[in-house]
């Protein structure tokens, strides 16, 4: 029995690949084992570019925390650890936003945490 080499199905993987690399420089686009080895590499950025975006996000909330809170004459980690005291429970992303677009707000949650 002849050997089958399923050629629509591997011509359909090459192309797949190759149309994930659309945009790519020179032969990074056009030749196959080059576009796959790029696009490998591309995927594991991918992968911890997620990790690292939350871990960039969380960082930022914290310093424009500690900087509204600053103003209030307190630490970024007093006035964590005073509002846990009271049992609100309000994640830093809230928090930051608070701060940047409501500070009014703001300065009462200061201030009913701090009183």
């Amino acid at each position: 029995m002849p050997r089958s080499k399923n050629a629509v199905a591997s011509r359909a993987r090459r192309k797949a690949i190759l149309k994930q690399a659309k945009g790519f420089y020179g032969k990074r686009k056009n030749v196959y084992t080059v576009a796959k080895n790029v696009l490998e590499k591309g995927q594991g950025y991918m992968y911890v570019g997620r990790k690292l975006k939350k871990r960039d996000y969380r960082s930022l909330w914290i310093v424009r925390i500690n900087a509204a809170v600053r103003e209030e004459g307190m630490s970024y980690s007093q006035f964590m650890g005073k509002l846990s005291e009271k049992g609100i429970e309000l994640n830093r992303k809230v928090l930051a936003d608070l701060a940047m677009n409501e500070p009014e707000s703001f300065k009462l949650l200061c201030a009913q945490v701090k009183g």
